[in-house]
């Protein structure tokens, strides 16, 4: 192959392995600490003498130095284009998904995929399968939405998994909560003992709770806040109810036992109503997957032996 049919090979894969970077980048894991501070504690924790600030930002990793910082300039460069209804709805979603990362990194991430998928799409289309103009057409259009709509469709996954562990964390926390509060305990106590014991999403969110009125936001407010960070219809309620039994004055204690078994109700008959869809959702594998197999072997035999007499022309 001459070095004029390479050529746009070469830049196609050129550009794959630098988008391939950018996500790699920009999803890596955010440890909220800038890694200039994370460097000199570690040198401070050792004793050892600095000799100047140059010679600490230069012990800090090339990614983190160079790499990161250009990511992120051209991430703000990119929303500067986009909507502030997006870039809120985005936002939004960020937050069910219980990510700290900011818009602009997510939209970054949307393009890089974009780009890297649609050119594997052209590179399948044209190169690997030299199927036919409209067809390879087709595969890079596919390619391109798929690499679109891929960080969105995982981010939605990722807010109906919180969802589901938080609907399930909530009846523990509650009797938890119920016990803490009928030993004498008060209800911001009883949640520090819930973020102490387990380590989920609720249990976090509790946490979170507690600092923020620490930081002086009223309960009622934060509570607010924790509801609609989760979408919970549960928590929702249980929500609501502590905020109108902290206002009318009703025993705390008395809300939480009437919401943990209301919690327990609402769990029992989850598990009910799956029970039921059970047998409907398996009707589809048996029908694609079991019943022919059952065919073949049962009726296999019978097929060979007719192929075998006079009567096998038919078949």
């Amino acid at each position: 192959m001459e070095l004029a049919q390479l050529l746009p090979v070469i830049v196609v894969v050129g550009i794959g392995i630098l988008v391939g970077l950018m996500i790699y980048v920009s999803m890596r894991e955010d440890k909220g600490v800038d890694p200039l501070e994370e460097r000199l504690a570690m040198y401070a924790e050792r004793e050892q003498t600095i000799e100047s600030l140059e010679q600490a930002e230069l012990s800090v990793s090339f990614k983190d130095r160079v790499i990161l910082p250009m990511i992120k300039s051209f991430s703000k460069f990119i929303t500067k284009f986009t909507p502030q209804k997006q870039l809120e709805s985005t936002r939004r979603l960020l937050e069910l998904a219980g990510q700290t990362t900011d818009p602009t990194v997510f939209f970054m991430q949307r393009i890089a995929f974009t780009i890297l998928l649609g050119i594997g799409g052209i590179m399948l289309g044209f190169v690997v399968m030299k199927a036919e103009f409209s067809t390879a057409i087709l595969y890079s259009i596919g390619g391109f939405a798929l690499g679109f709509y891929f960080p969105v469709l995982s981010l939605n996954s990722k807010i109906k998994k919180r969802q589901e562990n938080i609907v399930k964390a909530l009846p523990d926390a509650l009797d938890l909560l119920v016990i803490c509060v009928e030993a004498g305990l008060g209800l911001d106590a009883a949640m520090g003992k819930v973020y102490e014991k387990w380590d989920n999403e609720l249990a976090l969110a509790f946490g979170r709770v507690l600092r923020e009125i620490q930081l002086g936001k009223v309960r009622r407010d934060a509570m607010r806040d924790m509801a609609a960070r989760m979408d919970v219809a549960d928590v929702n309620a249980f929500t609501a109810a502590i905020i109108q039994a902290e206002q009318l004055g009703v025993s705390m204690a008395k809300i939480l036992r009437v919401q943990s078994d209301q919690m327990r109700v609402k769990r029992r008959q989850r598990a009910q109503e799956k029970a039921q869809q059970a047998p409907v959702k398996m009707m589809l594998p048996m029908v694609l997957l079991i019943f022919p197999s059952i065919w073949i072997v049962l009726l296999g035999p019978a097929v060979l032996k007719l192929m075998r007499t006079d009567t096998g022309g038919a078949f």
